[in-house]
């Protein structure tokens, strides 16, 4: 009958004990028990939990059916054959379930049956028993042997009744049961020689079997001395693993007789087992008992030796003793490690106590030789948790970084502590899956691209590049530009990435002139789950290139053509005119050089090759210049390469006077005009009146507001609105009567301006009259504003200035440095606050009150020397002592007004201090001034 005996679970979980109990010879098919309704598991889920038996635990006797967890007999359990004579014999399975990870323990105990009866070694048992023995004199029987084991052992033996025996039956220390012959009645050989019993061995089984064995007793001679040990029982020591041939014990027994009937023989007894007389073996005359084969203390700890010494007279009678050797452990058996189950892979972001593998370990020595001691070798992000018994478990000890470390060899190490102490190892490779912790990062946080200006729409331009330590998937970047606005359009229309490689393309031809650099940001994303993204700033520089040829601003004249006057009186070195010209480019590309390309074949002029002044190399002769004019070929080149130029006709004519020269040209010009168009004229005359009625209002209306206020005049308020940091000019009021600045005392020079595309020029202007010889007392205020490039002499025709404003362009994420036009006027700001559209037009017409003067001189656009009023080629200035009064004034009264200011913020699309022009304009504007002058 199956019985069902124990079901032991440990409270984590991970490990439980099941016990069954089975009778031997069961048939097959027998079922033991359900293994998974003992448990309580769920039958629907043993499939896709994979229960299975781990392998080290089959055994051909029992099955398991995986599906519903059926524990039956696959053949026949002989008892016998498996445990022997062991009192307890059990059979152990391990099975297991996975996802959550689970191990059952399965415990077959085989009860044994009363299937063997006991049995004698011989079917006939001799006994040869002195007739001098005495009544009490006890003659051992071969003992007969059972198989099983417990209720079904051997109980008893029976012999037929008689008058001179009786049986004795005892009991061994290992529960085994020998008979003892006893002599009840002395014998008389004369009487009977011979005395036959039928001995019988009976089992304690139901029902009981027994054997038997036909018990003959020889009656002999008497010896009357038996051998006699020194003691009846010896005990000894013996370390197992003893080599053959190693002394277990020196027995002796001596006998009072003489002769053959005290000279003794040692032998075992015949009820001694057959696995002693293979272990040990005794020698007959020295009594002395030796190892024969290996003996193992994992196989048993305890021997019984049965001895009989007996001597050599006529009816001997033996003398008995036992011997018990016991085995010391011996360090003999290093541990075993068993792996039941083991992860494959195990993810980096796994939490705490993931469960990686679980192992058993087993040592088969005793006592402190089979504890073990187990432990993982090396800094690994694991450890060893104790499930059951001598089970473990390797879990997680710490984060795990696949970047760091793809796999881990884990290698577990069981030592016992024997002396010496043994040990055994065995590893593990444990692969770290990847997972998306790592964001693509960009080899550098900011990409400087130049590309050349004029640019192939399409061309590659440079290559951004992201690194993702992740695999697979987790590694695939994508590269994207990030939305934002240049100029007005989308980043999308000047440049493309390839997604793949992270290529960056132009999509347009960049022109310098127009956009000098920008800035947008790339994105480089990963395929991960999630994904990971990180961004990088690519600055791409527009490299100029030598595009532009210089433009020629001043002289201008009809027909391509300036006319010139020259004093036949003029001295070597007279400023005959200067020759103005800008270049759209930058650096090297805008540096520009003059020179006379023809007409100066009998070198009457010196051209400055920096500044393009035209100055007289000598003085002018009847002889040498018998022509009344010269035409002269100025011709302007830039420093690019390959350069670039452009050329200006210069007609000078020789005249007696300038007055006469510029009457005349005045004459012919109108005569020409009146023929060309009469429109223009009259277009001028109005336009003239206009201005001149315009600026006697403002003045009347100025000096009503100075009259009440009485602390500003005309020419203070003038300067407080176009002059930086004049807020002391006011104070210099009574000074400002005493003297007065004239065109002569002003000079107009170039001023530098901030990176920012603002700056503030302060322009001096140097006014030659006709020669040195007409000077007015007008009060001159020009508010001039310079872009970005004023330092390489481009020219701005300006409205007044609104210093304060300025376009936040903060929030776009793309940057640029662009120059931008409008024709919108600014803002005024006057004591920070924006004055009104009437106030607006009264301060716009203050900032240009500029008495037309004779020719304003073009050294305020010159690129490196600043020209002084002083020297003009003319002669001294007449109010050159003045000047440094002025000067000493200025400085004592803290302030700098020397100069007319103004701020400029260029910003995008916009120019706050007023309207840039393109070169085409600039020249109809420079034509436009010329005639209002």
């Amino acid at each position: 009958m199956i019985v069902l005996l124990l079901v032991l679970c440990i409270a984590d979980g991970v490990l439980c004990q099941i016990r069954y109990s089975v009778p031997e010879e069961a048939d097959h098919g027998t079922l033991v028990g359900n293994i998974a309704e003992d448990l309580g598991l769920d039958l629907t889920k043993l499939a896709s939990r994979r229960f299975q038996v781990v392998p080290s635990s089959r055994t051909p006797y029992l099955e398991v059916n995986l599906e519903n967890g059926v524990l039956f007999v696959n053949e026949k359990i002989d008892r016998e054959q498996i445990c022997k004579q062991s009192a307890s014999c059990q059979l152990n399975m391990e099975v297991f379930l996975e996802n959550p990870l689970e191990l059952f323990r399965v415990e077959i105990e085989v009860v044994d049956i009363n299937d063997n009866p006991p049995n004698f070694p011989e079917t006939d048992i001799t006994v040869e028993i002195s007739e001098s023995a005495t009544p009490g004199t006890r003659f051992p029987l071969e003992s007969a042997f059972d198989p099983d084991v417990g209720s079904n052992a051997l109980r008893t033996y029976d012999i037929t009744t008689n008058n001179f025996f009786y049986l004795d039956v005892q009991t061994q220390t290992d529960g085994n049961k020998f008979a003892e012959l006893v002599l009840e009645k002395p014998l008389d050989r004369e009487q009977q020689t011979a005395h036959r019993y039928v001995l019988t061995a009976v089992d304690g089984g139901q029902p009981p079997r027994t054997g038997t064995a036909l018990l003959v007793v020889k009656v002999l001679d008497s010896n009357d001395n038996v051998p006699v040990f020194e003691q009846p029982v010896y005990t000894v020591s013996l370390s197992e693993n003893a080599p053959l041939g190693t002394l277990v014990i020196q027995l002796n027994a001596t006998d009072l007789d003489e002769g053959l009937n005290g000279e003794i023989i040692y032998s075992f007894s015949n009820h001694i087992s057959s696995r002693v007389k293979d272990l040990f073996s005794i020698d007959s005359r020295t009594g002395r008992i030796e190892v024969r084969g290996e003996v193992d203390f994992e196989e048993s700890s305890l021997y019984q030796i049965f001895v009989q010494a007996k001597d050599l007279g006529p009816n001997a009678v033996p003398a008995h003793c036992k011997v018990l050797v016991k085995l010391s452990d011996v360090n003999d058996n290093a541990p075993e490690i068993t792996f039941s189950t083991v992860t494959e892979s195990v993810s980096e972001n796994a939490a705490p106590e993931t469960v990686i593998a679980l192992l058993s370990v087993t040592d088969r020595d005793a006592e402190e030789n089979g504890q073990v001691h187990v432990e993982i070798l090396g800094d690994v992000p694991f450890k060893l948790k104790s499930s059951f018994k001598n089970y473990f478990t390797i879990v997680t000890d710490g984060p795990l970084n696949r970047e760091q470390a793809d796999s881990y060899s884990v290698t577990v190490v069981a030592r016992d502590k024997g002396t010496p102490s043994l040990a055994t190892s065995k590893s593990i490779r444990v692969q770290v899956s990847d997972e998306n912790d790592n964001a693509p990062t960009f080899t550098q946080p900011v990409y400087d691209v130049y590309v050349t200006e004029n640019n192939v729409p399409g061309a590659y331009i440079h290559a951004v590049t992201a690194l993702d330590p992740d695999i697979g998937q987790n590694a695939v970047i994508s590269y994207s530009i990030l939305e934002c606005d240049i100029q007005g359009m989308s980043v999308k229309t000047y440049v493309s990435i390839n997604e793949e490689t992270g290529y960056l393309y132009a999509l347009r031809s960049f022109d310098y002139e127009q956009l000098k650099e920008f800035t947008f940001m790339v994105k480089a994303k990963d395929a991960g789950t999630p994904e990971l993204s990180s961004n990088a700033t690519v600055k791409v520089i527009i490299v100029d290139q030598n595009d532009n040829a210089p433009l020629v601003l001043a002289p201008l004249g009809k027909n391509g053509t300036a006319k010139e006057p020259l004093p036949r009186s003029a001295e070597p070195g007279y400023l005959v005119t200067r020759v103005v010209a800008m270049d759209a480019d930058d650096g090297e590309n805008a540096r520009l050089s003059y020179s006379i390309q023809r007409g100066n074949e009998n070198g009457m002029f010196r051209m400055d090759w920096r500044t393009g002044e035209l100055r007289t190399a000598r003085r002018v002769s009847v002889k040498r210049d018998p022509h009344q004019q010269y035409d002269l070929l100025i011709e302007v080149r830039d420093h690019g390469q390959p350069p670039l130029s452009s050329s200006a006709s210069v007609l000078v004519v020789l005249v007696d006077s300038v007055a006469e020269g510029r009457g005349g040209g005045e004459k012919g010009g109108t005569s020409k005009a009146k023929d060309s168009t009469l429109d223009l004229t009259l277009i001028l005359i109005i336009a003239l009146g206009s201005v001149s009625f315009i600026f006697l209002l403002v003045m009347i209306v100025l000096a009503v507001r100075c009259q009440k206020d009485k602390k500003l005049n005309i020419y203070t308020c003038l300067t407080s609105d176009c002059c930086f940091g004049c807020s002391s000019c006011c104070s210099r009021q009574g000074r400002a009567r005493k003297k007065k600045l004239s065109k002569s005392d002003i000079m107009l020079v170039q001023s530098a301006v901030n990176v920012s595309g603002a700056g503030t020029a302060q322009v001096p202007v140097e006014e030659s009259g006709s020669f040195g010889s007409h000077h007015q007392n007008q009060n001159y205020c020009y508010q001039v504003c310079l872009t970005p490039e004023s330092a390489k002499t481009d020219l701005m025709f300006l409205k007044p200035c609104s210093p304060s404003r300025s376009t936040d362009t903060d929030h776009n994420p793309c940057g640029a440095i662009v120059t931008g036009y409008t024709d919108q006027q600014p803002d005024i700001i006057s004591n920070g606050s924006i004055l009104s559209n009437e106030t607006k037009h009264q301060r716009a017409e203050l900032s240009y009150l500029v008495d037309r003067p004779r020719r304003v001189n073009s050294s305020a656009f010159q690129e490196a020397d600043l020209v002084s009023s002083k020297d003009s080629g003319h002669g001294d200035s007449e109010q050159g002592d003045s000047d440094h009064d002025a000067t000493n004034r200025g400085h004592s009264s803290g302030s700098k007004c020397n100069h007319c200011t103004a701020n400029v913020i260029t910003q995008r699309g916009k120019t706050p201090c007023g309207v840039s022009y393109t070169p085409d304009q600039v020249k109809a504007k420079t034509h436009q001034f010329a005639l209002s002058s």
